[in-house]
């Protein structure tokens, strides 16, 4: 199956933490935690895992094991696999729509990249010691307001991603999430502890954790499981291209287990370190991507150490952003590498480039070109639209339909060591009810 050319995992636990990395972004770090706290604590994390088992799961398992019988890029296993099995080759505009939505997410993704950097030597200097709201406000609007700044950080960010994407797989994937990986697990687990030391640990624990039915509402399950699809980057060819550097030996649906556990453990981490910040500055829990580039900094700003405490968050949060920006470059440079005579560094480059070009016109929107519109949005807006309504869902949607219902059932059975029973409930849950959820999660969000 696999080609002597085509680069492979060194071993299963650096796959884990790529996949992991990919995974854990900057929607971890806020929006979960504030959505488990707001959606019923306790029982919206076990909607989540159950959205999770029956949605996510398969969907993961199912993009992974593309990849890994396809052995290339995301389009072309699926023509591959589409061959193999006698099915129409009409099925790579799977892979396409993963590939171009990795390629346009990472486009507005480097931006905010780009204001986490900002944010990190905002920390270094005392930008936002003793400002009062107005201040860190305006420190944020004048970053949005100000294309040169906000192109040169967008332009720093994507020169990391760059590099360690053209370093390959081995020396460049694996080499960032073995270290940064673990770093941001550290930085975490420092906050935590302070989050501890402010007198209102116990309040974020029972905003987080409490369990409250009554908050639970059929837009709350659909809000699962929209999170469930999305926190895994599935849908952006990110697993079909991991997955297709994958050996024999690794059991997908274990590791799938793993990768989840981690991600969810992580996110849920991420709130026990702010919560307990924002609760103890009196601030609200609820503003969303402003908590992180608002709320917190006028927290830091006035708290006792918080120049330290700004510099760790920001870099945690830097870290995210790079581990999942990697893996959205991955999908793009695969596919030039494998289709195109460039070689490894030339298609990161001309992949990175095009990337960072679309980015400007991204960032441009918040001032200059304040007033372009597409279908009534800007920029930024229209490609957060275009991909998380359409093109992940419809991606997602096409591996799991594709894996379920046009591959050998029992060559995939075998493949997954699933037998009697758990081979049967595989078969439910791929064709009906994982299809079914990303279906919802599409109609609602439409």
């Amino acid at each position: 199956m696999s080609k002597l050319s085509h680069a492979q995992w060194s071993s299963k636990m650096a796959f884990i933490l790529a996949a992991t990395g990919s995974a854990v972004g900057l929607g971890n770090i806020w929006r979960f935690s504030y959505m488990v706290g707001d959606s019923g604590g306790a029982a919206f994390v076990l909607i989540y895992l159950a959205c999770v088992a029956l949605v996510g799961l398969p969907i993961l398992v199912a993009e992974w094991l593309i990849g890994r019988r396809g052995q290339e890029n995301p389009i072309n296993s699926m023509v591959v696999l589409a061959r193999r099995n006698g099915r129409l080759p009409a099925w790579a505009l799977v892979g396409a729509t993963g590939v171009l939505a990795a390629f346009l997410i990472l486009s507005f993704y480097s931006v905010i990249g780009g204001w986490s950097l900002s944010y990190t030597l905002g920390s270094v200097t005392g930008a936002f010691t003793g400002q009062d709201a107005d201040g860190v406000s305006e420190i944020f609007t004048g970053l949005l307001g100000n294309p040169v700044a906000l192109t040169l950080w967008h332009t720093a960010f994507m020169a990391l991603v760059i590099f360690i994407v053209a370093r390959g797989v081995t020396k460049g994937l694996e080499g960032a999430v073995r270290t940064l990986m673990p770093a941001l697990v550290v930085l975490m687990l420092v906050l935590v502890g302070y989050g501890m030391t402010t007198g209102h640990f116990g309040e974020a624990l029972a905003f987080m954790f409490s369990p409250d039915w009554g908050a639970v509402t059929g837009e709350v399950v659909l809000a699962a499981m929209g999170q469930a699809f999305f926190t895994l980057s599935l849908g952006m060819g990110i697993m079909m291209a991991y997955g297709s550097y994958l050996g024999e030996d690794v059991n997908l649906i274990g590791t799938a287990r793993t990768v989840i556990i981690l991600d969810t453990t992580i996110a849920l981490l991420a709130g026990l370190a702010i919560f307990p910040i924002v609760f103890a500055n009196g601030l609200s829990p609820g503003e969303g991507p402003g908590l992180i580039f608002v709320t917190l900094p006028l927290a830091f700003g006035n708290m006792t150490g918080g120049m330290i405490l700004g510099l760790m968050f920001f870099l945690l949060l830097t870290f995210a952003a790079l581990t999942s920006a990697i893996s959205l470059l991955e999908p793009v440079v695969e596919l030039m590498e494998e289709r195109t005579p460039l070689s490894r560094v030339s298609a990161t480059l001309v992949g990175g480039v095009a990337v960072w070009a679309l980015g400007i016109a991204a960032l441009m929107s918040f001032n200059v070109w304040s007033e372009l519109s597409i279908a009534g949005l800007n920029i930024f807006d229209f490609l957060d639209t275009l991909t998380s309504k359409f093109l992940l869902p419809l991606t997602g949607l096409g591996a799991i339909l594709f894996v379920a219902w046009r591959l050998d059932r029992a060559s995939v059975a075998a493949e997954l060591n699933l037998s009697g029973g758990q081979a049967t409930l595989w078969t439910v849950v791929s064709r009906f009810v994982a299809p079914a959820g990303v279906i919802l999660v599409f109609v609602s969000s439409l």
